[in-house]
């Protein structure tokens, strides 16, 4: 069986791969949201056409801000840092620094697996809460320019309800279309990076246990030998 050690490396590694790819779907909506989304949507209702702006007036952003917090943490706090704490860890007769070192990125992951589960939770009851609605045709068009004012949004029904509308110019239904899966990528993706960071955190702490008892055995040894 493999040991301890032999499975975290792993663990570790697959963790930064689940949050960078966390990373990269926030950081393309977040680019979408300040690109084709700040201008307007063209669409066609009762033969009028009318420029929708791109978001709404109330679109909630918190949860992807959570998930991005989530993601970073674990890339560079679990991720790098616990390359920088294993490699410390690992070298004959460690140093006191390297022993508190592994100990604080062992407690930090403990935090950030709770930061991911947050997320988790957080994102999907407020995806949840807000799906399903749709823009009204009559409201957008007495906006005369302005954003789109009823009700409160989240990045991935706001898009999905862009889609409902007949959309004037084919390729923006294209680039509506990519960013809802982006939107939920980032949502379902929460899953297994929360799966993968349990699994990571009870590595490292029955790792941390199983380096603690080897010191203890030596120690006891050397003081028999004494």
């Amino acid at each position: 069986m493999p040991s301890s050690s032999q499975l975290l490396y792993p663990a570790v590694g697959l963790l930064m791969v689940v949050a960078i790819i966390e990373l990269s779907f926030v950081s393309a909506t977040v680019g979408f949201l300040h690109g084709p989304a700040s201008g307007t949507f063209p669409f066609t209702s009762d033969g009028a056409t009318i420029d929708l702006k791109g978001e709404p007036k109330d679109l909630m952003t918190d949860q992807g801000h959570t998930s991005n917090a989530a993601a970073g943490t674990a890339f560079i706090l679990i991720g790098l840092g616990g390359s920088i704490a294993l490699f410390l860890r690992s070298r004959p007769n460690p140093s006191n620094f390297a022993i508190y070192f592994h100990h604080l990125w062992v407690l930090v992951n403990v935090l950030s697996f709770l930061l991911t589960f947050g997320a988790l939770v957080y994102v999907f009851v407020v995806t949840n809460r807000y799906a399903g609605q749709t823009i009204d045709a009559a409201v957008t068009a007495g906006l005369d320019g302005e954003k789109y004012d009823e009700g409160t949004w989240t990045p991935q029904g706001w898009f999905s309800a862009l889609l409902e509308l007949d959309l004037v110019n084919p390729s923006d239904r294209s680039k509506i279309s990519s960013i809802v899966h982006i939107t939920q990528g980032w949502q379902y993706n929460l899953i297994p990076f929360f799966i993968i960071h349990l699994v990571e955190t009870s590595i490292a702490i029955w790792d941390a246990l199983q380096r603690r008892k080897t010191v203890s055995l030596v120690e006891s040894s050397e003081k028999t030998a004494a």
